[in-house]
């Protein structure tokens, strides 16, 4: 399990970092897991940061010690970031991927993340391909846990080993003109780009 020392530091660093690391949620009676493949950074002075905007309550997370969990909505889903060294500055878990073979994970995985009007299953390698399905598939929740921090009985994140050879650092996604959209703040692993937002897909 990664301890609170992983993130305190530079949030450019622990999103670069992040990549190759598993997240792993408890479900029922089951573990979920996705390997991060894709991360984006955001500082308190960077305009494109919810924390620019200043505290509230309901982004107070940003704001507490480094490894405290904001969540938020977007995209009519939930989003998972981690705060890190410094009030306001955090990292965006953009993308995963399934880790592990196991045949009944993946089938929980996409139970929770179906194709929204439709029968049809997702493909595994975008079952965790943006940042609400990430958390679709893994069913993690903003009211189980905003402001919260990782714990090893149900919700955190590990170190299996891997490091990805084949970075990406490029600019965010869905910052608006003038928000500092120009910023290389996202991480990409490239030997799972497939797996990655859609807007990567273009570089």
């Amino acid at each position: 399990m990664l301890n609170t020392d992983f993130f305190n530091r530079d949030a450019l660093l622990v999103a670069k970092e992040l990549l190759g690391k598993v997240l792993y949620k408890r479900y029922a009676d089951q573990w979920l897991a996705a390997m991060i493949v894709e991360t984006e950074a955001y500082y308190l002075a960077d305009k494109g940061s919810h924390a620019s905007l200043g505290w509230t309550a309901k982004r107070q997370a940003l704001f507490m010690p480094p490894g405290t969990l904001y969540l938020y909505y977007a995209r009519g889903g939930d989003s998972l970031n981690v705060s890190c060294q410094g009030e306001g500055n955090a990292v965006l878990i953009k993308a995963g991927i399934p880790y592990g073979e196991d045949p009944m994970m993946l089938a929980t995985m996409h139970r929770l993340n179906p194709v929204q009007y439709s029968l049809r299953q997702r493909d595994t390698h975008r079952l965790c391909a943006g940042q609400t399905l990430l958390c679709k598939a893994l069913n993690i929740k903003v009211p189980e846990w905003d402001q919260r921090t990782f714990d090893k009985n149900y919700f955190y994140m590990g170190d299996v080993g891997y490091t990805p050879q084949n970075i990406l650092q490029t600019t965010r996604l869905g910052i608006p003109k003038g928000r500092d959209e120009h910023l290389p703040y996202r991480f990409v692993d490239i030997d799972y780009v497939r797996a990655t937002t859609r807007g990567t897909q273009k570089i």
